[in-house]
């Protein structure tokens, strides 16, 4: 899409970023009657960053603590997102998902994980190991294993284009891509790459740089995003039915990852991924790429977190040793009865996941964030499952703070 080129720019509504939540946030405006809405963004186009690189995965609400905002909104924002994908005849593919014991010190886990997922009102059975061959015949699993038959595979590219494709035909919607955010000029505008841009109300939703648009109009003023690696591998096509739809392990569930597991995209490829490796840049996909002046305050971060939290200091224990290809391996290899490391290859596939941590007590922060200061609204964690919430959150958003 060409967009057209501004030195001034007005809007009643600015939209900052144009992955799902900024995209769905001007869909929901455009629905309750928004005339006006400017959506800002940095790269050329929708979602490059988490929006586009996540796997693509509708979660069911099994995992996430009862009361939560993410408990609350997963199962809706699946059934929203499906049928979104069918009315418009996305590609979707309703295969479920197993989470197995890796061993016998798993299963309390396991366990508990059924009950909180009962209690999120999600639809999860507990299956044994008969039960678990007959839907994933890869899978191993001590004695036990859940299954969740709404987890499903969206392409998520494909729903980011039609909803860019939806706006356009509103006429209410316009976008500026390649404008990157500088700093604010006062309450109601802000400085662009391609200059000045006025609004009545702005809505963050820049995703790993929320925080620091946040902090130019005196929001975030307790918190920083600190971004995690998700690094994947691509299985061979000649063994994609290793898995029908998704094997996932048992999590820790104090901290917000859900381990490295397979999935079969609607595509038919097979993945394998991601880690939660800590990454030292916003954009750090690479081993160097996307490191700037900013990897020192990250850096730090990530120290005082080591020392001071025990769940962010198993995460950084484990997780980059899943640079080498043996330890990925063998991660993945204990989900399964076959799997040969020939059969994994690399992918450019990475995402970074935005993590948000509360300064005050070195927590990270479990749930979605938003915070309102004065004419600005800052979504600051959204965070996984937010691809799945973001039709059901959208109109959370609206009707609690843009109503």
């Amino acid at each position: 899409m060409k967009d057209r080129i501004h030195t001034d720019e007005q809007a009643e509504i600015v939209i900052l970023g144009a992955g799902i939540i900024g995209l769905t946030l001007a869909r929901e405006l455009v629905r309750q009657g928004a005339p006006d809405i400017l959506i800002v963004e940095k790269e050329p186009e929708q979602g490059l960053h988490a929006s586009g690189r996540n796997s693509g995965v509708l979660h069911a609400g099994i995992y996430y603590t009862p009361g939560s905002t993410r408990a609350e909104l997963c199962r809706r924002g699946n059934q929203a997102m499906r049928e979104y994908c069918e009315e418009h005849r996305l590609p979707l593919r309703a295969a479920g998902k197993v989470i197995v014991a890796r061993d016998e010190k798993e299963r309390p886990a396991l366990r508990e994980l059924y009950q909180r997922a009962r209690q999120n009102g999600a639809d999860v059975e507990r299956i044994d190991a008969r039960q678990l061959a007959t839907l994933e015949p890869n899978a191993r699993t001590v004695e036990e294993a859940l299954w969740s038959p709404q987890t499903a595979q969206v392409d998520p590219g494909a729903v980011l284009r039609r909803l860019i494709q939806e706006l356009n035909d509103t006429g209410k919607v316009r976008f500026l891509f390649g404008t990157g955010f500088i700093s604010a000029l006062g309450p109601r505008a802000m400085a662009t790459t391609r200059g000045r841009v006025g609004f009545q109300t702005l809505i963050n939703a820049a995703g790993a740089f929320s925080d620091r648009v946040a902090r130019h109009y005196g929001g975030a003023e307790h918190y920083q995003l600190i971004p995690f690696k998700g690094l994947y591998k691509k299985v061979i096509p000649e063994q994609a039915d290793l898995v029908n739809g998704n094997i996932y392990p048992v999590p820790d569930i104090r901290n917000p990852f859900l381990g490295v597991h397979l999935t079969r995209s609607v595509h038919g490829e097979a993945y394998v991924g991601p880690t939660a490796i800590p990454a030292f840049g916003r954009e750090n996909y690479g081993l160097f790429k996307g490191l700037d002046k900013e990897a020192t305050s990250i850096l730090y971060r990530d120290a005082v977190l080591l020392f001071k939290n025990s769940k962010f200091r198993s995460v950084a224990l484990r997780e980059p040793k899943k640079y080498f290809a043996s330890a990925f391996y063998h991660d993945a290899r204990r989900l399964v009865h076959k799997l040969r490391p020939e059969w994994l290859k690399d992918t450019p596939k990475v995402g970074i996941r935005p993590q948000l941590v509360d300064l005050r007590t070195n927590e990270m922060v479990m749930d979605f964030r938003v915070e309102q200061k004065g004419s600005c609204l800052h979504v600051l964690n959204a965070i996984s499952p937010a691809f799945t919430c973001s039709i059901p959150f959208a109109e959370m958003v609206v009707k609690k703070f843009l109503a």
